[in-house]
């Protein structure tokens, strides 16, 4: 199986779960920021995986440029994944978070989620560092969604 995963980060935290998430899947995977993605060579994937950090409830604007770039169909066949990096406060909750506006994101472009899309907890507001033992929790999260 041939694996893309998507994110974009603004204090390194999303992308270290990226990481995570890339290092328990097996067989051939690559990591790239969502600026640095071609639109073409998203159909050479079997499964794509996608997250950003929940800004303002929805993911970065970089992460929705890059849906606007997909063709409308261009995820047809794909099976996807989406995940977000986000705080666990009251007010954040009454927004909403980036993960499932990304899956929605996806399956509008045709993708066929396999997992539920997941949040990974960041602990304060400007340079936020990640709750102790969520890289474990992707990992494990990551491993899943080969099966």
């Amino acid at each position: 199986m041939k694996t893309l995963v998507i994110f974009d980060s603004q204090y390194g935290n999303t992308e270290k779960i990226a990481r995570a998430i890339a290092g328990a899947i097996k067989g051939e995977v690559k990591v790239q920021r969502s600026s640095e993605v071609n639109i073409a060579d998203l159909k050479t994937y079997d499964i794509i995986v996608a997250g950003a950090p929940t800004y303002g409830g929805r993911p970065m604007p970089p992460m929705v440029e890059f849906f606007k770039k997909i063709p409308d169909s261009g995820l047809t066949g794909k099976k996807v994944a989406a995940f977000d990096t986000r705080i666990a406060t009251a007010i954040v909750k009454i927004f909403g978070f980036a993960a499932p506006k990304i899956e929605t994101a996806m399956k509008a472009k045709g993708g066929n989620p396999i997992v539920p899309a997941e949040g990974f907890f960041v602990i304060g507001g400007k340079n936020a560092i990640l709750k102790e033992g969520e890289l474990e929790r992707a990992a494990a999260w990551g491993k899943t969604l080969a099966k």
